[in-house]
């Protein structure tokens, strides 16, 4: 059975804006958004460690934002002022275990097969 589920991705214009979405089936108690694109190492974006506050990577700091709908089970990636390096497979990922490292992907044992964004003029 799927566990995550990503969807909301896209082309857009340098400057655009898109919203991800993730939904999954049952609860974690870390999740965040990865991203991956050619010839660069899957990169984390956003993460939600239990109950702390989100920690986000400095390259979106300030223009991404992560937020989770617990009773709709679905977690979501607001992404503005898109860049042409902001292009990239887009990753959901989720985790059973509390982490210190939040934007670690070794901390999560489910992913998603991940949507595409294309940021280009």
């Amino acid at each position: 059975q799927v566990r995550l589920m990503e969807s909301g991705g896209g082309s857009v214009q340098p400057g655009g804006s898109l919203k991800l979405a993730c939904e999954y089936r049952y609860s974690y108690y870390v999740m965040a958004w990865f991203r991956e694109a050619p010839g660069k190492e899957r990169e984390g974006v956003a993460g939600i460690n239990g109950d702390s506050r989100p920690v986000y990577s400095d390259s979106v700091k300030g223009r991404f934002t992560i937020s989770n709908d617990d009773a709709n089970r679905t977690l979501y990636l607001q992404m503005n002022a898109l860049k042409p390096e902001d292009s990239a497979m887009y990753y959901c990922a989720a985790g059973i275990h509390w982490s210190d490292r939040p934007l670690d992907s070794k901390g999560y044992n489910f992913w998603g097969q991940g949507t595409l964004v294309t940021v280009s003029s």
